[in-house]
């Protein structure tokens, strides 16, 4: 099992940063997938990467500008994403925790290291989208 946090202050209205975290139909800031599909509104999503690997997400809290949390998995992994908002005086803190088991073995001493990236990558992601 491997732990990563990531945490961001951006200057923008909290309403803006939690519209880009959870939509299921623009992804056009995401430079790591191909597409999204909706299994099921508001429960279960299948996200693509542009590879083409599959990633699906059980949504299991949705507190509008304050908390998502989803369960995922693939053939390599799974695990459990909670995402916390929150906003002060113009700025907005996102403190997101991947909690994620690999299923094989020779996988397990990276999980960290590509966790830390992906999160990384996200951020960085994000912080452009909210830029333009």
């Amino acid at each position: 099992m491997a732990v990563s946090t990531i945490k961001a202050e951006l200057i923008c209205d909290v309403q803006k940063v939690w519209d880009l975290v959870v939509s299921l139909k623009d992804i056009s800031w995401r430079s790591d997938l191909d597409r999204i599909q909706v299994e099921e509104e508001g429960k279960r999503f299948v996200e693509y990467t542009k590879e083409g690997y599959a990633t699906t997400f059980t949504i299991t809290d949705f507190q509008p500008f304050e908390r998502y949390e989803f369960d995922m998995e693939n053939g390599n992994m799974k695990g459990h994403w909670t995402g916390l908002f929150s906003h002060e005086n113009g700025v907005t803190t996102i403190d997101f925790t991947e909690d994620v088991t690999a299923k094989k073995w020779v996988m397990k001493p990276f999980v960290s290291m590509y966790l830390k990236k992906q999160q990384a990558a996200y951020i960085e992601d994000l912080k452009k989208a909210l830029d333009k």
